[in-house]
């Protein structure tokens, strides 16, 4: 990896280690079988019964960190991650609700997919091992991983996951839709359509 890319991963990690402690503290919750009866029809609609590839509008959730799942669904109540669907599905949720929900959905084996586009896998390649140095875009291996199995309670696994749904997110960062992460708002915001689709559908491959 060059130095200004490690640099600029370090810096990112270190900025979000706080919360993502304050959130690990929190998704320990113990199963609760019938509880749990009761709140996965909430989500099951569009995440499917366990979380797994359903449609590629939502994302995956089974194999998640579960505290990068706690992480969201707490920021959806809040109204710091907004949507308006996610806000509504939340409202009813206590925060043990939604700590029973993380640990379900990321106590998962993680899912495996594959990369669609044999046109862009080289460039989506280059860009997540490597960035893109001439824009200060750092490579999306030093927060999730070379596997892309992200690092638990700080960055969410992106392997395997739909890469429709990783485009969308991207977008959303570089247009200010989504403002829950001043970093990836920043990174995506130095990437062309071209490359944000090219390293979704690489990511999604990745094993």
């Amino acid at each position: 990896m060059k130095l200004p890319f490690l640099i600029a991963s370090l810096v990112l990690a270190a900025g979000f280690t706080a919360s993502a402690h304050a959130a690990e503290a929190q998704a320990g919750a113990k199963p609760d079988p019938a509880k749990l009866d009761a709140l996965t029809p909430i989500c099951q609609a569009c995440h499917t019964s366990d979380g797994t590839r359903g449609l590629s509008a939502n994302p995956i959730l089974q194999g998640q960190h579960p505290e990068y799942i706690l992480k969201q669904l707490t920021e959806f109540k809040a109204g710091k991650r907004v949507n308006a669907i996610m806000q509504g599905m939340v409202a009813a949720l206590s925060p043990e609700d939604m700590q029973l929900l993380a640990g379900f959905y990321g106590g998962k084996k993680p899912v495996q997919g594959t990369a669609q586009n044999k046109d862009t896998v080289l460039l989506g390649e280059k860009i997540f091992r490597g960035g893109i140095l001439e824009r200060s875009v750092p490579a999306c291996a030093g927060c999730h991983s070379p596997n892309g199995a992200g690092i638990p309670a700080q960055y969410p696994r992106v392997s395997g996951q739909h890469a429709e749904y990783t485009t969308a997110q991207l977008l959303a960062f570089r247009s200010g839709e989504r403002g829950n992460s001043a970093q990836m708002e920043t990174i995506a915001g130095r990437m062309s359509d071209k490359e944000i689709k090219a390293v979704a559908d690489y990511m999604a491959g990745l094993r």
